[in-house]
C-alpha cells in the first residue's frame, strides 16, 4: 500500500510523542504497520523529511552503488547502510546480489526497453580495435601479468611439495606395511 507524504508525517509525529496512528484497512496485524512507521520515523531521522516524499528518485551512478556495498560487505547491516542512504533495503540488496555475481559490471544500469529495429540507428562498437591504454594502465597491467606469473610460479614449487610429501607418505606407509607382514610371517612359523 502506498501512503501519501502528509499521512506518513502524521504518523511519524505520533510516533515521536509516543502515540500510535490508526492501523489502516487491509492490516491484520498492527505490528507489522509499526513496523513500517520505525522505519519512516528512522528514515526522516537520517535524511531529513524529504525521505518521506514519493517522486523520482535520485540516480545512483556505480561509484555510489559501490560505496554503499563496500559497507555492506565490510559487516554493517544492509538496512542500516540503506537507512543512511535513503533507499530501500531490497534495492541495497539486489545490489549487493548483482555485485557478488558480476563485479563492478553488475552495477552499471542498462538501458532498458526493446531494442530500434533499424541497424542505422544501433550504436556500433568496434571489439577488433580497443581503446589505447595510458601509460599509467599499461604499467599496471605489466606489473599485474608480472605478478600473475610469479603467483602461478609459487603454486607450482606448492604443488610439487604437497606430491613429495604424498609419496614420501605412501612410502613410508608401504615399508611399514611390508615389514608387518614379515613379522606376522616369521611368527606363524614359528
Amino acid at each position: 500500500m502506498r501512503y501519501d507524504y502528509e499521512f506518513k508525517k502524521m504518523c511519524v509525529d505520533l510516533y515521536r510523542q509516543g502515540k500510535w496512528p490508526e492501523t489502516p484497512e487491509g492490516y491484520n496485524d498492527p505490528s507489522n504497520f509499526h513496523t513500517m512507521i520505525r522505519r519512516w520515523a528512522r528514515a526522516e531521522k537520517a535524511n531529513g523529511p524529504q525521505a518521506l516524499k514519493h517522486g523520482k528518485q535520485h540516480p545512483w551512478t556505480p561509484e555510489e552503488k559501490l560505496k554503499l556495498i563496500t559497507k555492506v560487505l565490510a559487516g554493517r547491516t544492509a538496512q542500516s547502510v540503506a537507512l543512511e542512504a535513503g533507499i530501500e533495503s531490497r534495492l541495497l540488496y539486489n545490489w549487493v546480489q548483482k555485485y557478488k555475481i558480476y563485479g563492478y559490471n553488475g552495477l552499471v544500469s542498462k538501458k532498458k526497453g526493446r531494442k530500434p529495429k533499424d541497424p542505422a540507428k544501433m550504436k556500433k562498437v568496434n571489439i577488433n580495435n580497443p581503446r589505447k591504454l595510458q601509460e599509467s594502465e599499461y604499467e599496471e597491467l605489466l606489473r599485474l601479468r608480472e605478478e600473475n606469473t610469479l603467483i602461478k610460479a609459487e603454486i607450482e614449487v606448492i604443488k610439487k611439495e604437497i606430491a613429495l610429501r604424498e609419496e614420501k607418505e605412501a612410502a613410508r606407509l608401504k615399508a611399514r606395511k611390508q615389514r608387518s607382514s614379515k613379522n606376522s610371517a616369521t611368527e606363524d612359523t614359528n
